[in-house]
């Protein structure tokens, strides 16, 4: 795997249970927070050891160990009804602390799960975000991902999410 600039000194690795309430307290703060979702999703945002059942949860930690990112990826099963066959993988709440933002993370934690998809033999990645997270639409862009408009779904009333997708 390459890094992206800047990240050097950023390790990614498997969260520990002692990383979830920092991984919760990041979600909330990051989608909520930042107007991403809204209270009411908070409860499924940092619902993190629900998550760990689901999903691999993925940590970036900064060269003082602060956990500053996190991830989810789903290899296998499913964990918000985008994959759609056994080739398929996923990752959802991404998740960079806003004051470690700029320095590579977000690149790093979707090239690490791009990097486990493709070991584990999925030959594509889709992910479902919201149409307001245009940072991280122009990050898995210039990742190669594309869209996917035909699978764009709605959990919910009023929630739209768009879908991207990238071969492996």
């Amino acid at each position: 795997m390459v890094q992206p600039a800047g990240a050097s000194s950023l390790v990614v690795e498997s969260a520990r249970p002692a990383d979830f309430p920092r991984i919760a307290q990041l979600t909330v703060d990051v989608y909520v927070g930042g107007g991403l979702a809204t209270p009411a999703y908070a409860p499924e945002l940092a619902d993190v050891t629900g998550r760990s059942e689901r999903a691999e949860l993925l940590v970036v930690r900064d060269p003082a160990g602060r956990l500053v990112g996190s991830v989810a990826l789903v290899l296998t099963g499913d964990f918000g009804n985008v994959i759609h066959s056994d080739e398929e993988a996923a990752f959802r709440m991404l998740v960079v602390d806003p004051a470690a933002q700029g320095q590579g993370i977000g690149e790093l934690l979707v090239t690490t799960c791009l990097d486990r998809a493709r070991a584990a033999g999925k030959r594509r990645m889709v992910i479902s975000t919201d149409p307001l997270m245009t940072t991280a639409h122009r990050l898995y862009e210039r990742l190669g991902f594309s869209r996917l408009p035909e699978r764009d779904w709605r959990p919910q009333p009023g929630v739209d999410l768009l879908v991207y997708s990238r071969e492996l």
